[in-house]
């Protein structure tokens, strides 16, 4: 039987896994990955964590750009090459932080516990609000360019479209990076050590 412990630290203690479902050898393969201690130390604290988090909404950003520009600006070369440049340290951070998160957005419902399924529902609750509000923020400044400023507004909905759909793509997974509380260490766990040290 799979459990939440697997693949964590020695001395947490096992949580059951609630299933809804036979979970099949794709599950096991993917909370095996998303649980390996490899890159552990990448995303180890809160401050790491929080700088890979703002690396990737930064790649991002840049990415969306890059794409606008190539897709509705007039297909410039450099911005594909930046675009496609971009793609390999944006999948590479995208990993680290699905491993700090355990895979907590990947992972099918099956193969989580009660407490993941908790934390992946409020994360998920906090994302949506966000994203609620970046949607209201882009439709008043595109009814704002186009009202106040002499912009046509039908050449800024479909860029401005692109870049709020991604960010409802990924604001869970950012959410969900920050979200994440540290591994306890040993000495959380009352081994503070040999007596009088």
């Amino acid at each position: 039987m799979m459990t939440a412990g697997q693949g964590q630290g020695q001395g947490q203690a096992a949580v059951k896994v609630t299933r809804v479902g036979p979970v099949t050898r794709h599950d096991q393969r993917m909370f095996a990955l998303m649980n390996r201690e490899e890159g552990a130390a990448l995303h180890a604290t809160a401050v790491r964590r929080r700088l890979f988090v703002g690396a990737h909404i930064l790649m991002t950003v840049a990415s969306v750009v890059c794409w606008n520009v190539v897709v509705f600006g007039g297909r410039q070369v450099w911005a594909l090459v930046a675009t496609l440049a971009l793609l390999l340290p944006w999948c590479f951070v995208t990993g680290v932080l699905n491993s700090a998160t355990r895979g907590l957005l990947e992972l099918r419902g099956r193969v989580l516990d009660e407490r993941q399924l908790a934390d992946r529902d409020r994360a998920r609750a906090r994302a949506h609000r966000l994203t609620s509000g970046l949607l209201l923020a882009a439709a008043l400044g595109v009814g704002a360019a186009g009202w106040i400023g002499d912009v046509q507004v039908e050449g800024l909905i479909a860029p401005v479209l692109t870049a709020v759909l991604v960010a409802h793509w990924l604001m869970p997974l950012w959410v969900a990076g920050l979200m994440v509380r540290d591994e306890p260490s040993d000495l959380s766990e009352g081994n503070e050590g040999p007596v009088g040290s």
